[in-house]
């Protein structure tokens, strides 16, 4: 009887200690170790849908308000996000794309159907030059893809040196186009998910190919078609066969699209329910797992990380809505939580992640701003890109969190996550998304060390799940100020409200 009591008491102890577990947050203010690369926060424009005609490009007769054919309002979105790459023209349509078609003059140019994207016609307005000179507006440095499924080595090359030579055939040429001056374009893809729609080639194949392409394109930084996200073997392969090679290549790309059900079904973007909310959380925390299996094989053959692994796709896929351009995309708070997501975990791995790309920059998926004739939106992921442009070439942060769940029927996920950062003026900014769309979560937060004088904070929220940003609408998302917090010189105290991101900037 008496072992029964304790048995029983010892119980109740452990289901009050469970009960009463605590939100606690330990930042590690002098142990960082790696830079949070500023590419990280890099976007990705396809000729799909309206990204480009419409969304970047209207022409220099356009009543839309331009310059040289380029849209104000997206360039001046985009500047205040403060774009760091842009990847482009694709994407699978960089393996139809030919890039000598879109220079010259415009009324020359031959018009390309776009097999890969709904078969319209384009009339190659949009070419080299044009997306080069939208890189200059926005201050981005330009990512082009080169088309390895359709094209040749050649005709690689000699893109390259078209946008970079000084001398020779294709800088000649190149002036008589307009530009006397190279571009200097630093980053250079061989081709795209050469797995699927870039040639369905297996690895073994890939793997010489890309060696023959990058044995003759002269560019400073070379970036390798990865497989599909669980597909261990393919980075296996390709970081084997490259080993002795590896002065060739300087990245491996990696794509993941986070969808609510299955890719036959991949659910509404703006009218789901809590399940659906939770199975998007629990997906996109899968790249979080999956990063760490690719990385490990790259460790494997790469130990001295010369290599980056660039995540030049990612983002939210969900169903085009019948009669909406292909894959246009509607953007809800939903959205902004899984940005911060994917920007979280893209900073914690910050020591092989050096650059990643949102699909998709305008229109399409999960994009940044949207845009119908004359008008613009910023989506509720713009407005988490202006929030974490603070990470930025910051110190990334080790930290210690401790969390209740976020449970949801017989699933769970930590409620909480987190990323923090030091920038070069001592400031520590601190993200933390709470998943739970209904319960807010206390945290108490700690820089051992440090004295937590100046704090101020911002958030991202709203009153619905689905809430979202329309045209001729006030906006629903945004950010704003947060003071729901209690500070003194050790630690910080405060509520993380249900279904918000916070950013915390804290001086000493």
């Amino acid at each position: 009887m008496k072992s029964l009591l304790i048995l029983i008491t010892a119980c109740i102890i452990s289901l009050n200690v469970t009960a009463q577990k605590v939100n606690n947050l330990i930042i590690h203010a002098d142990s960082g170790k790696f830079v949070i690369n500023e590419n990280i926060y890099g976007h990705f424009a396809e000729h799909l849908g309206g990204c480009v005609y419409d969304g970047i490009w209207v022409g220099e007769e356009s009543p839309i308000p331009n310059t040289r054919g380029i849209r104000n309002d997206v360039v001046e979105a985009l500047k205040e996000i403060e774009v760091p790459v842009l990847r482009w023209p694709g994407g699978c349509f960089a393996d139809i794309y030919h890039w000598q078609d879109g220079v010259g003059p415009r009324e020359n140019r031959k018009p390309i159907v776009n097999k890969t994207w709904g078969g319209v016609m384009e009339d190659n307005s949009f070419g080299t030059h044009e997306f080069l000179d939208f890189c200059s507006l926005i201050g981005a440095e330009p990512y082009l893809a080169i088309n390895v499924g359709s094209g040749t080595v050649q005709e690689a090359a000699e893109w390259i040196d078209y946008v970079n030579a000084t001398k020779g055939p294709m800088a000649e040429l190149r002036g008589q186009n307009g530009r006397e001056e190279p571009w200097n374009v630093k980053y250079w893809g061989i081709g795209n998910e050469s797995w699927g729609c870039g040639g369905h080639m297996n690895p073994d194949f890939y793997a010489n190919l890309s060696k023959q392409y990058s044995t003759f394109c002269s560019a400073d930084y070379k970036i390798l078609s990865g497989g599909t996200s669980d597909d261990l073997n393919w980075t296996e392969t390709i970081m084997r066969e490259t080993k002795k090679y590896n002065q060739l290549i300087q990245g491996y790309s990696y794509h993941y699209y986070t969808i609510c059900h299955n890719w036959s079904d991949k659910g509404s973007a703006t009218d789901f329910n809590k399940d659906e909310w939770f199975s998007t959380m629990k997906k996109t925390l899968f790249v979080r797992e999956n990063l760490k299996e690719h990385i490990a094989i790259m460790d494997k053959y790469d130990p001295g990380r010369k290599i980056a692994l660039i995540a030049d796709e990612w983002g939210n896929w969900f169903n085009t809505k019948p009669g909406d351009p292909v894959l246009f995309q509607q953007n809800t708070l939903r959205d902004a939580l899984t940005a911060g997501l994917y920007l979280n975990i893209f900073n914690n791995h910050a020591e092989r992640v050096k650059m990643a790309n949102l699909a998709q920059t305008v229109n399409v998926l999960q994009s940044v701003v949207l845009t119908k004739e004359e008008k613009m939106v910023k989506t509720p992921t713009f407005y988490v890109f202006k929030m974490y442009k603070a990470h930025q070439n910051a110190t990334l942060l080790p930290f210690s969190l401790e969390c209740k769940e976020y449970i949801n029927g017989e699933e769970k996920l930590p409620a909480l996550h987190v990323s923090a950062s030091l920038n070069r003026e001592s400031t520590i900014h601190i993200s933390v998304i709470n998943l739970d769309p209904e319960n807010s979560h206390e945290l108490t937060i700690s820089v051992p060390g440090k004295k937590l004088n100046q704090i101020t904070c911002e958030i991202i929220t709203a009153g619905q799940m689905n809430a979202l940003n329309d045209f001729n609408k006030e906006e629903k998302v945004n950010i704003q100020p947060f003071r729901d917090f209690k500070k003194n010189h050790q630690e910080l105290k405060t509520a993380i409200p249900a279904k918000s991101i916070v950013m915390f900037k804290i001086r000493e």
